[in-house]
């Protein structure tokens, strides 16, 4: 039996995933569509997903008894509210990152779905199904460089929009840093720093762009995060991590390398849609695959409150310029 999507949020990501479902994942229909701009669902629906039916508000679209589950894309602080009454309606909900805007907003997720007795959420953190990931991860778990000592990573995008704030440094685009090394080493952290090197004359005065993140796990690792959101050259994410026997590293996209008039080309990606293209199907496909089995796999509100609770502190680092405490609630027994 196909499971019945509804897509909250069909702006750019969101009707991608509207198109990844209709067109990609095997065993969804997409039944419903909303978006504060009427016409932007019908567009999206006519597009990709004639059948579907364009609702007038969120709610009705989650309580609509053609929904099996909810995807959610629409803006991150709509996010908590969304997550709640999808779990009140007892639908299951894969909700783009953050899960909230604040930990305290994930608490309250936590809660809600922890009363249930299962898990409802997954939240979409992609890069936990890249295979470059998924290689590091399994090197790693394997010890083949020994225990990780410390990690480097880098998180580049070409510009920034013009509403593009500090925080949201910290609270849009370190987020999967965050998550990508929760995941990675199966810990969390207890401290974060933000220093700021020179800013670039490419992004506003107040951005201050680029910021170099330090983070400490609780076994003591060390990671260093550049974000810097106006690099100019492309999309780049690197990752490094290095033990007591060896290092491991990101491979770079495959691309073919065109030698021409003397040089070496290679192609650089220029957003996260291309970079993680394969993830992005691979995320959809295993909630599908989760709701249909009546339990979920991948990344769930836990891994989201955590990944809020440290850009929480992150964001109190810009600010007081010191190292940061990050202090978690208890785990819940359903995300254990």
């Amino acid at each position: 039996m196909s499971v019945r999507l509804g897509f909250i949020g069909t702006g750019d990501l969101g009707a991608d995933h509207v198109r990844r479902c209709a067109n990609i994942i095997s065993g969804a229909t997409v039944s419903a569509l909303y978006n504060r701009t009427q016409s932007r669902a019908e567009d999206v629906a006519q597009q990709f997903a004639p059948e579907a039916r364009v609702t007038a508000t969120p709610e009705e679209l989650i309580e609509s008894p053609l929904v099996d589950a909810v995807v959610i894309s629409s803006a991150s602080q709509t996010h908590e509210d969304l997550v709640l009454k999808a779990i009140q309606a007892g639908k299951y909900v894969f909700c783009e990152k953050p899960l909230a805007t604040t930990a305290e907003g994930c608490e309250r997720i936590l809660h809600a779905e922890s009363a249930t007795g299962k898990r409802l959420v997954q939240v979409g953190f992609m890069r936990v199904y890249d295979e470059g990931y998924l290689n590091l991860k399994s090197l790693i778990d394997t010890k083949a460089i020994g225990s990780v000592l410390m990690a480097h990573a880098a998180h580049r995008n070409p510009t920034s929009g013009p509403h593009y704030t500090r925080e949201m440094l910290m609270s849009e685009t370190l987020i999967h840093d965050v998550n990508t090394f929760h995941w990675l080493l199966g810990e969390s952290f207890i401290a974060a720093q933000v220093l700021y090197p020179r800013s670039t004359s490419k992004a506003d005065a107040a951005l201050q762009d680029p910021q170099l993140v330090i983070l400490e796990t609780e076994s003591g690792v060390l990671i260093d995060v550049e974000v810097f959101v106006n690099c100019q050259f492309g999309y780049d994410v690197q990752c490094a991590l290095i033990g007591e026997s060896g290092e491991v590293r990101l491979p770079e996209p495959a691309r073919a390398t065109l030698r021409q008039n003397g040089q070496n080309h290679t192609a650089i990606t220029m957003g996260c849609k291309e970079r993680f293209e394969a993830a992005y199907d691979r995320e959809l496909q295993a909630f599908v695959d989760g709701v249909a089995a009546g339990k979920l796999t991948g990344p769930d509100s836990w891994a989201g409150y955590v990944a809020s609770a440290t850009t929480d502190a992150c964001i109190r680092a810009q600010k007081s310029g010191k190292r940061e405490d990050i202090r978690l609630i208890p785990q819940p027994d359903v995300y254990r």
